[in-house]
């Protein structure tokens, strides 16, 4: 991960945390009451984690609404010792904050993301746009780019999708992923599923499941404006599926989604 950033930019810890100032302005809300917003945050990179977090300087912060937490969780956060409960018209919410254990950043506060925890705040703004799951890592790409390559899809031996006017997406640490358009999909071996999941970098997603019951098939119907040009197409988890790119067999890739994809197709349902 380090190898990714500059040297200018990034510092490290004694604890393993590396991070960074941003330049974005971010707020986080809880219903309607503004619980964080700041013109200064910190990105923090936990070493367990692969995505960054947001410290917010403590003056950035309703410390007002923080209560000292009555069920600290100890060794959570590379092993950060103070945490806060959030109160909330009526709601309080159990280690919803915290600071992490390193002298640079003792005077900010980390949040929980609601996509995450199920406990933190319910909305986060970087300037005037609403970002979901976790902070955009800057050290990150994710470019959509129209191509004429011959794609074919195949699930246990029967073609599911063939084009040759897909959207390629390349983003960082994961494999190319191949947008298609609906008319090249055969749409009637798929069914719809109530599924869906949120992305930082590409928005909100809706899935199709194939014969086997697996949610193994995406959607944007509204991407974020950065990847506009895949709007509607549908991709396939190249973990799990076979996908052909030119006449050349690609060998599935190995991430972090292959395990949760196999036992999800093992019970018959999408990823989680």
């Amino acid at each position: 991960m380090s190898g990714l950033r500059t040297a200018q930019s990034v510092r490290s810890t004694p604890e393993g945390l590396l991070w960074e100032p941003s330049e974005r302005w971010v707020r986080g809300r809880k219903g309607d009451v503004t619980v964080v917003d700041s013109r200064h945050p910190v990105l923090v990179w936990e070493p367990s984690l692969p995505v960054p977090q947001y410290a917010f300087p403590r003056g950035d912060v309703r410390e007002d609404l923080l209560r000292p937490a009555r069920n600290p969780r100890p060794g959570a956060h590379s092993g950060s010792k103070i945490f806060y409960d959030l109160a909330v018209d009526g709601e309080l919410l159990e280690n919803a904050a915290w600071t992490f254990p390193a002298a640079e950043l003792a005077g900010h506060i980390a949040f929980e993301w609601f996509g995450r925890s199920g406990k933190g705040l319910d909305h986060w703004y970087e300037e005037e746009e609403e970002i979901f799951v976790h902070p955009r890592d800057p050290h990150k790409r994710v470019d959509a780019i129209p191509s004429s390559r011959h794609i074919q899809v195949t699930v246990d031996g029967t073609l599911l999708a063939d084009t040759r006017r897909p959207v390629l997406l390349f983003e960082t640490a994961l494999p190319t992923r191949y947008y298609i358009p609906r008319e090249d999909v055969r749409m009637d071996l798929l069914t719809a599923s109530d599924h869906h999941t949120a992305c930082p970098y590409k928005g909100v997603a809706a899935y199709w499941s194939t014969a086997g019951g697996a949610n193994l098939v995406w959607s944007y119907p509204e991407p974020l404006a950065a990847v506009a040009v895949i709007k509607g197409l549908l991709a396939f988890y190249n973990e799990v599926v076979d996908i052909t790119v030119d006449g050349e067999l690609r060998e599935r890739p190995v991430t972090p989604f292959s395990a949760m994809l196999r036992q999800s197709s093992r019970r018959g349902r999408g990823p989680a």
